[in-house]
């Protein structure tokens, strides 16, 4: 008796735990509080399904409960055997029947919905407006090329409201999936040429949508997020010109961040590392850096936190590609306190355009 009840409280316990971590997560990293079309579609086809699971959970158990009570054995009849169903044709056609028309129900919507979301052909009236961005994953980061527009940046992905905006998606290293839960859905990015996946996402109102990487990608794939960033087409259009404007040359104002600079060249940063339109194949695009929301997609952006990811990358993100690419001989702190520190204010000086995070964030 006591290793029964022993086993009994563990599972008990284990069930306390699983139900409390059910509710543990991001409240801004959810699918059930759509905020976009795609999302949408896919929370309706959820609801649907939830919902005919539920019936028939409920009506199972209805029947399962009531045939354990209506013909349980009694101690008056002991040899009482309740009358066979076996080859009732109406039961058999109607267990048969009823399966085949809920899945009907359940198939129908979601196959066209599944039509729906992969059609990424812009409307003809809208063919030469639609905003196209070409998606990247890396490890552990995202960069985004803005086709026709002339912008490069990466990690916080602009887009305007109202309308769809198309991806197309590729890996550079492994695979890796573009998922903003509450705007739309998951689509993979695979490595090779030519290996382009293509989706589009529709933001309602303006605010910062928060994505995940959703494939295993290595030591730091649970460290892989990123932003989407939804302002109005005005503001949009305001954002691209400032950002393709931006003068890479241009002198900071201060004397740490001018010597922040010289570092940025002479420590080797620019090589992986672009401001302005130019692409960058190694390492993300900085251009606005200063207004973006999280450093490195996890922390939150300020100087300090800046000096830390700059001089000890690796203990913050396993495996990213910019520990021990300072050219410094010391590989366990590459730059000096007051390296660090100037390239942070020149870093966090980087902020060319007046749209930022947190004006979405204030709608």
């Amino acid at each position: 008796m006591k290793g029964w009840m022993g086993k009994s409280r563990v599972l008990f316990l284990f069930g306390i735990m699983l139900l409390t971590l059910t509710g543990c997560g991001l409240p801004n990293l959810t699918a059930l509080e759509p905020k976009g079309e795609g999302a949408d579609v896919i929370y309706d086809l959820m609801m649907l399904s939830v919902i005919i699971m539920v019936v028939v959970g409920v009506i199972v158990m209805a029947l399962y409960f009531f045939v354990l009570i209506r013909y349980r054995q009694k101690e008056d009849n002991q040899d009482y055997i309740p009358k066979q169903t076996e080859g009732n044709k109406f039961l058999e056609l109607l267990w048969t029947v009823v399966p085949i028309l809920l899945l009907i129900v359940l198939a129908v919507p979601t196959v066209q919905k599944t039509f729906m979301l992969a059609d990424t052909t812009p409307a003809e009236e809208d063919k030469e407006d639609a905003v196209t961005i070409e998606v990247t994953g890396k490890q552990y980061w995202w960069h985004y090329n803005y086709n026709g527009l002339e912008v490069q940046a990466s990690q916080d992905l602009y887009i305007p409201t109202g309308e769809r905006v198309y991806l197309k998606l590729a890996a550079s290293d492994v695979i890796h999936s573009f998922w903003v839960p509450s705007i739309s859905g998951k689509m993979d990015t695979n490595p090779g040429t030519g290996n382009v996946n293509e989706m589009w996402i529709n933001a309602y109102e303006e605010g910062v949508y928060y994505g995940k990487c959703a494939e295993l990608c290595g030591p730091s794939h649970s460290l892989m997020s990123f932003k989407v960033v939804a302002v109005s087409p005005e503001e949009f259009d305001q954002w691209v010109e400032e950002m393709k404007n931006v003068n890479p040359d241009a002198t900071p104002e201060s004397e740490s961040a001018q010597a922040g600079k010289e570092l940025f060249n002479s420590k080797g940063c620019i090589a992986c590392h672009a401001i302005g339109s130019s692409p960058a194949a190694a390492g993300p695009n900085l251009t606005n850096f200063g207004s973006r929301v999280k450093i490195a997609g996890i922390l939150d952006n300020n100087k300090q936190n800046l000096i830390d990811w700059l001089q000890h990358p690796e203990d913050i993100k396993p495996g990213n590609k910019m520990t021990g690419k300072y050219g410094n001989t010391d590989a366990d702190n590459p730059l000096t306190s007051e390296e660090a520190e100037q390239l942070a204010d020149y870093l966090l000086q980087l902020n060319p355009t007046e749209i930022t995070p947190e004006d979405a964030e204030a709608q």
